[in-house]
């Protein structure tokens, strides 16, 4: 239970699915989390939910505004953050024929943008020893329907995990990622507008190409990101897929 004690972490795009189940197993294991969404529904449930070892606050991974008032947060909270786990982020299925400007600047200030400016803002607050974590997916890697934009911007982050674990390296900072296959409880096509019905369908199609014939729990993505941010202490560049087998056989 108190495996964690001491540690600071935050969490973006925290307040349902894989963020959630990683700041409740952060708090179980004795950590201080704050949580970061944009959704006043989500914020309110996830602060039920997780009490008074987080605290949830609105900040939406595109902006940069945010992200200053988000250390700013952290700084005066915590004073230093041990872990950062940048998971904000979804994809639009959209065919590749109608994928417009806006959906692809979208899915890039999302998915890569953001992510390397969190990092930028809340690494003067991590001390040696620390960690990062990004969520990439095994669409980097695995050609997916309709989520070549989406597809694209995961795979810039696998790049970028990679750069900022050698740049981050002299200051004692480890930077992985952990790539999930389709989890189930995540209502990421919902958030992007797929009606429930159309969604179901998709998920379904999803577990038969799994070669474990199954969805992915939020729950298993949370124990790979606690091991890459705290175990995994030679462990750095790396990706670290949780799908299934979906990206490697």
């Amino acid at each position: 239970m108190d495996r964690f004690k001491g540690k600071t972490a935050v969490i973006t795009g925290g307040t349902t699915g894989i963020g959630l189940a990683t700041a409740k197993l952060f708090i179980n294991e004795g950590a201080r989390v704050i949580v970061t969404g944009r959704t006043p529904a989500t914020i309110k449930a996830a602060q039920a939910q997780l009490g008074d070892n987080a605290i949830v606050v609105r900040s939406d991974a595109t902006s940069l505004p945010d992200m200053d008032a988000l250390a700013a947060k952290v700084k005066e909270t915590f004073g230093k953050l041990d872990v950062l786990f940048v998971n904000a982020g979804y994809g639009h299925f959209v065919p590749f024929e109608q994928v417009t400007e806006e959906i692809y600047d979208e899915m890039l200030n999302l998915n890569a943008k953001g992510p390397y400016f969190i990092v930028q803002k809340l690494v003067p607050l991590m001390p040696e020893g620390s960690s990062v974590v990004f969520t990439t997916s095994m669409a980097n890697v695995k050609a997916v329907g309709p989520l070549s934009a989406y597809g694209a911007a995961k795979a810039a982050l696998r790049s970028i995990t990679r750069s900022l674990a050698s740049e981050l390296l002299p200051r004692g900072i480890r930077v992985n990622a952990v790539s999930p296959g389709p989890i189930e409880a995540t209502a990421i096509l919902q958030k992007v507008g797929m009606p429930k019905e159309a969604a179901d369908q998709v998920y379904i199609q999803m577990a038969q190409s799994v070669p474990m014939k199954r969805m992915g729990q939020p729950e298993e993505i949370a124990k790979a990101v606690a091991f890459l941010a705290i175990d995994a202490t030679y462990t750095t560049g790396t990706e670290l897929p949780v799908d299934g087998g979906w990206s490697q056989l």
